[in-house]
């Protein structure tokens, strides 16, 4: 049975009521401060790390080298910001605020009100073309009627190998969100403290960039830090839903469901763990978006259990198929750009 029919068949109504119930007797939904306190910590002090490092380093070419660990630690940013977005580290709304907004805002210079309010829209209808901004239309198209809807020989070439071309594409992904939060600030009044963090970030950035390196070391550091920085985020991203069922339009399916069948979980042990910021259990997030990212592995084998009895199809694989998977989606959509 495919799992657009699967969803529809039999009763959804207290479905997720038993797997929510077992997951909090084990106080997995607990959040877990010191976790991420710990992590902060760590995130800080390599980034201070890398900073002196570049200062030691000083006028010299070789700082593209640390271009990559500036890129990684700085996903290690946007992990922390992701997740106080959503209220996973701690209950309280004015300290998740705080910290998504000097991690989002004056870290990585993405709007952290802009990004949180975009994500919530996709958690609440995944892989839903109507709703979901994740797959709306944008560079790359999701469905063949999305493709079908392109103009010009450009936009319909780039529709044609979007699969071969999506990789290269993420090296943007960096100054795409930095982009998408200047224009999304410009047209919102107020959000002053947004404005000025974001504002602080840029100058800060720059300003340490030229007094360390020549203008034209800084300018090539700021672009490997950045596409590196925009590839790791979409690596992180991209398997997660890509080439997972869509609802069909009208289509009501249940909390369990509409999660589950549009989640696909990476598998892999604490190197993809730490790499992929949690989001390698993709299926558990998404069933419980405030769970403590340290907990989704506990969750893991008690939301498969759980979809097991039900007979619902949980997805997991190994990182390369994953892309291979997603890959092939976009080939095939992209097939219906004439």
């Amino acid at each position: 049975m495919s799992a657009a029919a699967l969803a529809q068949s039999n009763s959804v109504t207290d479905e997720f009521g038993p797997l929510r119930r077992a997951i909090r007797d084990e106080g997995l939904l607990e959040p877990r401060g010191w976790w991420y306190a710990r992590s902060i910590a760590w995130t800080t002090a390599a980034l201070i790390a890398i900073g002196a490092a570049m200062i030691v380093l000083g006028s010299s070419w070789w700082q593209l080298v640390l271009a990559l660990p500036a890129a990684v630690f700085s996903a290690r940013v946007a992990f922390i910001g992701h997740d106080a977005g959503h209220w996973q580290i701690t209950r309280r709304r004015r300290l998740n605020r705080t910290i998504g907004l000097i991690h989002g805002n004056l870290l990585i210079g993405m709007s952290y009100g802009w990004w949180t309010a975009k994500h919530n829209k996709h958690h609440a209808h995944p892989n839903d073309v109507a709703r979901d901004p994740d797959v709306g239309p944008g560079a790359i198209v999701w469905t063949p009627e999305q493709a079908n809807a392109r103009r010009g020989v450009p936009a319909r070439w780039l529709a044609r190998n979007q699969a071969k071309l999506f990789f290269p594409l993420l090296l943007l992904e960096g100054v795409n969100l930095k982009a998408s939060s200047i224009r999304h600030l410009r047209r919102t009044d107020g959000r002053r403290v947004e404005k000025v963090l974001l504002a602080a970030h840029f100058l800060g950035y720059a300003s340490f960039l030229l007094i360390v390196m020549s203008p034209w070391q800084a300018l090539a550091f700021a672009a490997v830090h950045q596409a590196l920085f925009g590839l790791h985020l979409g690596c992180a991203f991209a398997p997660n839903h890509k080439g997972m069922p869509m609802p069909p339009p009208g289509t009501s399916w249940g909390h369990l469901r509409q999660q589950v069948l549009t989640s696909r979980n990476v598998t892999g042990g604490g190197v993809t763990d730490w790499l992929l910021g949690g989001l390698n259990y993709q299926v558990e997030h998404h069933l419980f978006p405030s769970m403590s990212r340290p907990n989704l592995r506990a969750a893991q084998p008690i939301v498969r259990r759980h979809c097991e009895l039900l007979g619902l199809p949980y997805t997991e694989e190994r990182a390369l198929r994953s892309y291979a998977q997603a890959l092939g989606h976009l080939a095939e959509t992209g097939r219906h750009a004439r």
